[in-house]
């Protein structure tokens, strides 16, 4: 341990004596007679085949093999390669790809994914483009996942618009949430917080399954969510898109960025979204979707000075009113003077804030050190019916990265340290609830590579819980490479967390049962396994890409929450006996011809835990979850149609036999499918489009047990499984400049 910790400082001490050579430079293609930037081409050197792929702004910094004049290549399937020779003293190129073919005076388009899993990260990870949030109502990060098979959205219940996501067939609890690679959307935000994040300002979600990087934290158990926001030095000058739906939905997004000098960029982003309608389409006396009223402010600065440092800082506001219930209940009312009429009142506000600063030493290569920090404050007042509940948390992130390599670039290094804060002071009715944890920790990562074959990425962390003590989470990655269309993945990890059972699962307070917590509870410790391969056939000009990947969860120590065990009352106690997810899932995406990209998928849970001794299905999973989607642009991009179908197996339901029969339901619920469909006209600087989800107007019969008794003792709105809106149109308007 004494060995660890000294190489530890040894590492943190080498800025001091270490400098890079790199060249940086951007991939262009050619769209119409504008150059646009390519994302995922590869560029390695010939010399010794070391490569990168550029980001999603076609950018890409590589290191030198060695001094001296060095040929770079850049290929991209679809598009004729290029071969530079770079002189010693050349620091930038770029680079604009041509179409592989050209035949008679018609150029051929090359298929570029506007979803993709990428080729070099060896932890499996299906980035999500902007040009794929265009394709649905991208309106905040609970809609960014319509197109995709891994993540499923649902409502947490039928009442306050609540929405939850599911990876590997477990609660978004065990998923970590970043915003450019720091933790967010934690603790008393993890209710609401997908509507935090509004889609037009999102540049891109990177989505890993399994164990991620132990430089991310402890906190990643069945896999990772990453939001990339819009930067200052890349985003449009002004952006503005209005968006209404005929159920009363109004949405205001606008971002703008300023280049203050070579140095210096700045960009305000601006959000104002608001439901004002009144709708009880199934007449259960209860408003089917909650009045919502929410402004969210974000700014933030970036400086890229000459010399290789890169300084980021901003600052978020949000302040959200969401409003349910019944049709007749009034908010500005006391309960007293309303009685018998059931209510929700929901009122937010968070304030973030970041900073980041980062370090290429380019004398020497892959050498470089990031320190990030964040901080918010989240204060949450709610009142469900008789229930109340209130909040505040403050937290804190600290995270240090160190990065260089060892004798050669094959073996590179990561260490640093982290601390985590988290203050919590919650009320539920006449209880309290105080808790504050303090996370301290180190952790190093070592990546070897053998280029073009095989990626080996070992890390291990050791955390101090002011509350549970000291533990460790080790991880391992691989990626192997048989051939050059071929991609294996392995992987293994633990993590660990702390269960906040008021915020993450805030649905039971929509129900008139008593909850119960059997003792303390302990941290939540899972390991995760995962296997995956992915394979590319060239169809000519064309991709064909197939995936398949199988990940398993299973609990050392879960917090269970029991409604099974007592109709009156909801129980959170500590596992005793087993608990796993096994989640399997294929995928093929393919341009069969010009413009039309198709993608195919199917996954089956198999998710189960120890309920009152006794092993089953954990309810509100669907069993097994099919997707298509299809898009086609017409010629010069004018047009655009998307459309996409999801098939859900049936879930098994709480066991509600102990209620009267008006009150009782089945077992399982029924496969069900949704159809959303969406067309878009674009012109130069502005396109316009319509949509429509949930074309077949399918929805979930009676979601609420009890309505028309919302304070008697059978009132449950937890168990929803389907949809609760029918058949929703929609348009928008886009502007960009």
């Amino acid at each position: 341990m004494k060995r660890i910790l000294l190489f530890i400082l040894i590492l943190f001490a080498a800025p001091h004596f270490i400098v890079a050579q790199k060249l940086s430079g951007v991939v262009y293609e050619m769209k119409e007679k504008d150059k646009s930037p390519l994302p995922g081409a590869n560029v390695y050197w010939l010399e010794n085949m070391q490569g990168i792929a550029t980001d999603l702004q076609g950018r890409f910094e590589i290191s030198r093999p060695e001094q001296g004049k060095n040929t770079l290549v850049i290929s991209y399937v679809g598009y004729q390669s290029d071969t530079l020779s770079i002189a010693a003293d050349q620091q930038r190129v770029e680079v604009i790809l041509a179409a592989a073919a050209n035949l008679a005076e018609t150029v051929i388009s090359a298929w570029q994914p506007d979803r993709f899993i990428s080729r070099m990260n060896p932890i499996a990870t299906e980035v999500i483009t902007s040009g794929e949030l265009l394709k649905a109502a991208c309106c905040n990060l609970s809609e960014s996942f319509e197109t995709n098979a891994s993540v499923d959205v649902n409502y947490a219940d039928a009442i306050s618009g609540a929405k939850t996501i599911q990876l590997l067939g477990l609660a978004g609890a065990y998923t970590q949430m970043m915003s450019e690679n720091f933790p967010n959307l934690r603790g008393l935000a993890s209710t609401y917080g997908l509507s935090y994040v509004p889609g037009p300002w999102m540049e891109s979600i990177q989505v890993s399954k399994g164990a991620s990087s132990v430089m991310n934290g402890y906190e990643s158990i069945t896999g990772q969510i990453n939001v990339e926001y819009k930067k200052p030095s890349n985003s449009e000058k002004f952006y503005l898109n209005l968006f209404g739906d005929h159920m009363g939905r109004l949405e205001a997004n606008a971002n703008g960025a300023l280049k203050l000098n070579d140095h210096w960029s700045t960009a305000l982003f601006g959000h104002y979204d608001q439901r004002f309608i009144r709708e009880d389409m199934n007449h259960d006396s209860f408003i089917d979707q909650p009045l919502v009223k929410q402004f969210n402010f974000f700014n933030r600065w970036e400086y890229q000075g000459k010399k290789p440092w890169h300084i980021q800082f901003g600052a978020k506001v949000l302040d959200e009113e969401r409003i349910s219930g019944q049709m007749d209940y009034d908010p500005e009312k006391s309960q007293e003077e309303q009685p018998g009429i059931y209510g929700i009142k929901v009122d937010t506000r968070r304030y973030e804030a970041f900073a980041k600063i980062g370090r290429v030493f380019e004398q020497r290569k892959e050498t470089s050190f990031g320190f990030i920090n964040s901080f918010s404050y989240h204060d949450q007042q709610n009142l469900f019916g008789l229930n109340n509940y209130s909040g505040d948390q403050l937290s804190w992130h600290s995270n240090f990265i160190f990065s260089t390599y060892i004798h050669t670039i094959d073996h590179k290094i990561n260490a640093g340290w982290s601390l985590n804060y988290d203050d919590f002071d919650e009320v539920f009715n006449d209880s309290a609830f105080l808790t504050r944890e303090m996370v301290p920790g180190i952790f190093t990562e070592y990546t070897f590579t053998i280029p073009d074959k095989l990626t080996v990425l070992a890390g291990i962390r050791l955390d101090h819980h002011s509350q549970f003590g000291a533990f460790f989470t080790p991880r391992l990655h691989l990626k192997y490479h048989p051939d050059e269309h071929t991609t294996i993945r392995l992987s293994a990890g633990k993590g660990s967390r702390t269960a906040h059972i008021f915020p993450e699962n805030m649905a039971i307070l929509v129900s008139s049962r008593t909850v119960e917590i059997d003792g303390p509870l302990d941290q939540e410790v899972a390991w995760n396994f995962g296997v995956s391969v992915n394979r590319h056939f060239e169809l000519g000009r064309r991709e064909l890409s197939l995936s398949a990947d199988y990940y398993r969860t299973q609990f050392i120590n879960q917090v269970i929450m029991d409604m099974e065990s007592d109709p009156k009352h909801i129980f959170f106690y500590n596992l005793s006996g087993k608990s796993y997810s096994n989640s399997f899932q294929v995928e093929a995406s393919v341009n069969p011809v010009d413009r039309l990209d198709l993608l195919l998928a199917f996954r089956l849970n198999d998710v189960r835990s120890t309920y009152n001794g006794e092993l089953i299905r954990k309810p509100l999973v669907n069993k097994y979850k099919g997707l298509f989607t299809a898009s086609y642009k017409t010629k010069l991009n004018k047009w655009q149609f998307d459309i996409t179908a999801q098939l859900n197996g049936d879930s098994r339901l709480e066991d509600t036999h102990f209620n009267p029969e008006p009150y009782q339901r089945p077992d399982t619920s029924p496969v069900y499918a949704l159809l959303n469909a969406q067309v878009s006209k674009f012109f130069r600087k502005w396109d316009i489009y319509l949509g429509a989800e949930n074309l077949t107007g399918y929805t979930q019969k009676d979601p609420i047990i009890g309505a028309d008794d919302p304070f008697g003792e059978y009132f449950d709105a937890s168990q929803v499984w389907g949809p609760v809106v029918g058949r929703k149109f929609y348009a928008g308007i886009r502007v960009k400049i």
